[in-house]
């Protein structure tokens, strides 16, 4: 892992961050004018998997590049936001091995290549970090590009690829309302904006029927081939087993590495995906993948670490960056899962964004978590204040107390329960930004 303080990328970035403006713009103009400029690197990819949706967009790329560096291929893989380094964005393929997240030297002269062919003009420096994605992997040899929306997918930067393999849209909830509308087909109009005429596209488990209508529609109007989970494949657990189904019959593959019943569905998203771009899953890709994924900072288990120390004896620490109602959702029923094996009381340390809904997210919890502690996050001035992040727990039934730090809720935790013969199970979560938070104070950050 890259040492931030003496990264050159992480210094253009600053740089970069001082001269343009934070947060989203949402339009293609300038990031076409950008790439012109840069010989449209778009055009020269290897296939290109595009994935959009509002949760499962991680762990969907995670199986992906599984499945695919099982096959000996190389994968490039461009994820956002990042959790502690600004490198995890990019990910390097290598062929017949796992890849790697982009050397420091290598990224710093992508930025600055891009900054130089922008000339100052007008721009995000989201956009400029998707133009050096884009740039990179038309340079670096590869048999494959996973490329995951930022936000959306109509007007989101990534949203230049002509004629991906295979667009992707995983399952679509609540966020992000300000930019993409607040009612849910809305946001899966949005979504459906990387669909192109003609190309296949594979729908993930959507939980709302007017988003899955909205998405079947668009790929109608468009003439793509398509496929919809629960519809045309799925997958589901039947004797500690993993099961999929799709057109060409069934595999019986091992419970994913990635802990929780949403990831099964998520692992067949990535199967079919790879199934419509072209390419031949065999059963021994499969079942290697699913017992070697890896996804940072989701249903991660902290077991070692310097946070540790601050803990209950033999409590059960996980983190989480889920951060919306239907990411609530997935993460209650996964802990509801762990609750059944094995009874423990369930504390959450929670900070979030001021533009998140965090109503949504804690009813999710009701009857399962005893107590929140609602903590701020460092690095951004968009956190939402830990006492009314704790009203909002109070809302929805669960008792909350705002403190300073997540050492003070893991010490607070410890207090409460000594003398227990009950080891406590804590979930810290709601923002991938405190995710990246805990893992740098932990010792612990992507690889």
């Amino acid at each position: 892992m890259t040492d931030i303080a003496a990264s050159q990328a992480e210094q253009v970035i600053d740089e970069l961050m001082s001269l343009h403006p934070k947060g989203f713009d949402m339009t293609l103009g300038r990031m076409r004018r950008l790439l012109d400029v840069l010989g449209n690197p778009q055009d020269k990819l290897p296939p290109v998997i595009h994935v959009a949706g509002t949760n499962g967009k991680g762990s969907f790329t995670a199986f992906t590049r599984a499945l695919l560096e099982q096959a000996g291929l190389a994968v490039h893989v461009h994820t956002s936001p990042h959790l502690v380094n600004w490198h995890e964005r990019y990910r390097i393929g290598v062929k017949g091995g796992r890849g790697a997240l982009v050397d420091d030297l290598v990224l710093a002269d992508a930025l600055r290549r891009v900054a130089k062919a922008n000339d100052g003009q007008a721009i995000t420096v989201f956009e400029i970090l998707t133009a050096a994605a884009f740039l990179l992997f038309s340079e670096i040899p590869a048999d494959v590009v996973i490329m995951e929306v930022g936000m959306g997918g109509r007007l989101d930067c990534t949203n230049v690829i002509d004629k991906p393999a295979v667009s992707v849209i995983m399952p679509i909830s609540f966020d992000h309302q300000a930019y993409l509308g607040d009612r849910v087909e809305l946001i899966a109009a949005e979504k459906a904006g990387i669909m192109k005429k003609g190309c296949p596209v594979v729908i993930g488990h959507q939980e709302f029927e007017a988003a899955r209508d909205t998405l079947v529609d668009t790929a109608e109007r468009l003439h793509c081939p398509h496929v919809v989970f629960g519809q045309d494949f799925l997958a589901f657990e039947e004797h500690g087993r993993l099961v999929y189904q799709d057109e060409s019959g069934l595999m019986d593959l091992p419970l994913p590495k990635l802990p929780g019943r949403h990831q099964y569905a998520n692992a067949a998203a990535a199967i079919r995906a790879l199934r419509a771009a072209g390419f031949t899953v065999t059963q021994a890709m499969a079942d290697a993948a699913m017992t070697s994924v890896e996804w940072a900072g989701r249903l991660q288990k902290l077991t070692e670490g310097a946070l540790i120390s601050h803990a209950p004896i033999n409590a059960e620490i996980w983190v989480d960056g889920g951060h919306n109602p239907g990411a609530g959702e997935v993460i209650a029923e996964a802990m509801a899962g762990f609750e059944e094996r094995q009874s423990r009381p369930l504390y959450l340390i929670i900070g979030m964004l001021n533009t998140k809904e965090p109503h949504g997210y804690f009813k999710a919890f009701e009857g399962l978590a005893v107590h929140v502690f609602t903590v701020p996050i460092r690095g951004t001035d968009a956190a939402l204040d830990p006492v009314a992040l704790a009203a909002a727990a109070y809302d929805e039934g669960i008792p909350a107390t705002p403190v300073s730090s997540v050492t003070d809720a893991l010490e607070a935790i410890r207090a409460t329960m000594e003398g227990s013969a009950e080891p406590a199970r804590i979930l810290i979560g709601g923002s991938l930004y405190l995710v990246g938070n805990v893992l740098a104070d932990n010792g612990t950050p992507p690889a």
